[in-house]
């Protein structure tokens, strides 16, 4: 496995093409805006020890990363909520390999299901592809969501058919793809870009119906980064005003255009049939990985908890109250994950598999409780939060001492401290931080309305209403 130098050594023989507010950036690792969601990845391998973080590989019997890892029980399910949650509360941002996970995951499901079906070699190609992944401990970005066009219309009804990510040719070597896929989480702290469909194709769809991966530097991929709520913060020197001073995210638009994908990296190719299985399966897995989730919903009840104490108001009744509410909502997301997760059955694959009812019930919670949780942290921790002064005011030789006065909660705490908590909490609820976790609460993984759709789908309503009838005497 690596270390964390040794990621970050990988990342700087990466010649990726990268946007950046108008600029091309030749320097990704050092730069500023980068740089905090690079360390949120690195420390998913500085702490790379023990049975949570770590799995045994059942290709090699290697110890791997558990972001490599395909799951072989329902105990490895169990293991990567907690390791979730873990990296959730460590670094209070997305730490951007949650994604990949799933999507090798899903394939691994699915590529087994296509040759039983066809007759194809896309599994023995994607272990060997999984394989490589594990030996290397490299950061896979799973690119799903396509920018649609039209959303009334199918892939193939499109006006520009460029809206979905599709094969233009092929040839003996491999295919040549054409698209893009939007809000890529982790994109340039990625070494292998995996593309899957993002929805259910027909036959008329078929170009559109492809898996592949991609070294994340090959030719015509093309990197837009993407702007978030006080990103320029970042650029400043280092100053507490990014709220989160070690850790932070980042998302882009990645375009392929005419990018060649030798066959060996293939994994399903207008297997149109099977686009729906591998939308369900890599939704429910990674619905299942809003545990994290918690872990970030831990950091922003501790600072709220902190903020009522510097405020002074931490043993008033009605802010004791709403701080156990708040534990109590938090929690509720991490009982789903853990359950989905327990319930998980193997596939034929040997693959285990959440219960798909309970990852999309975990999911649909999460687009609620991150929310009230920031509307109770606004509650306990005031005004201030959003108009606390810059750190640089407080530095100031003439207006400093006005600043270190007249923001003191009580006496005995710092200025200085309180007003970087109320940092952290702005950076979680409404900058840069936010991004991470109330937007991608709300459509990470799906919109609420996925989750409706499915769990609609998977609620076995005859068993309940046999109970409700049997119990008042109808035959």
């Amino acid at each position: 496995m690596k270390t964390r130098q040794e990621y970050i050594d990988s990342l700087r023989r990466l010649n990726l093409e990268v946007h950046m507010f108008g600029e091309l950036v030749t320097n990704v690792v050092d730069h500023p805006l980068v740089a905090p969601s690079m360390n949120a990845v690195a420390a998913t391998y500085e702490m790379a020890q023990g049975d949570i973080m770590t799995a045994v590989s059942h290709l090699t019997g290697n110890r791997i990363n558990r972001f490599t890892h395909t799951h072989q029980s329902a105990d490895d399910l169990v293991r990567k909520s907690k390791m979730e949650r873990l990296m959730g509360a460590h670094t209070g941002t997305c730490f951007q390999r949650c994604a990949g996970m799933d999507a090798l995951n899903t394939l691994s499901v699915v590529t087994y299901n296509i040759d039983r079906a066809h007759g194809t070699g896309y599994h023995e190609r994607f272990l060997k592809f999984l394989e490589y992944v594990q030996k290397e401990d490299l950061v896979c970005d799973a690119a799903m969501t396509d920018a649609k066009g039209d959303r009334r219309l199918r892939p193939a009804q499109q006006a520009d058919p460029d809206m979905y990510t599709h094969v233009i040719r092929e040839d003996s070597d491999g295919i040549v793809v054409r698209g893009a896929k939007l809000h890529q989480t982790g994109a340039l702290n990625s070494h292998e870009i995996i593309v899957v469909p993002t929805r259910a194709m027909r036959q008329e769809d078929k170009d559109y119906a492809i898996s592949f991966a991609v070294p994340s530097d090959t030719a015509g991929v093309i990197y837009i980064y993407g702007r978030q709520p006080s990103d320029t913060r970042k650029l400043e020197d280092k100053t507490y005003d990014v709220g989160n001073v070690f850790y932070g995210g980042h998302e882009c638009l990645v375009v392929f255009d005419d990018v060649f994908v030798p066959w060996e990296r293939v994994f399903m190719c207008r297997e149109y049939e099977f686009a729906t299985e591998i939308v369900e399966k890599f939704a429910s897995y990674h619905r299942q990985s809003y545990a994290c989730k918690a872990g970030m919903g831990d950091v922003l009840i501790g600072a709220t908890q902190t903020i009522a104490e510097y405020n002074g108001i931490a043993d008033v009744p009605h802010v004791k109250d709403k701080i156990v509410e708040m534990n109590h909502l938090n929690e509720t997301i991490y009982c789903c994950s853990l359950a989905c997760a327990h319930e998980g059955a193997p596939e034929p694959s040997g693959t285990f598999y959440v219960n798909s009812l309970m990852a999309n019930i975990t999911k649909l919670h999460v687009t609620r409780v991150p929310y009230e949780l920031a509307r109770m942290a606004h509650d306990i921790a005031g005004g201030a939060v959003a108009t606390v002064p810059s750190e640089k005011e407080l530095r100031d030789p003439r207006i400093g001492k006005y600043v270190e006065k007249y923001m003191k909660g009580v006496a005995s705490v710092p200025a200085e401290a309180r007003m970087r908590v109320l940092r952290l909490i702005e950076s979680l609820t409404m900058g840069m931080g936010a991004v991470c976790y109330l937007p991608e609460s709300m459509h990470g993984a799906g919109s609420p309305q996925a989750q409706r759709i499915m769990i609609a789908r998977e609620i076995n309503m005859g068993v309940k209403q046999r109970a409700a009838k049997r119990l008042c005497g109808i035959d």
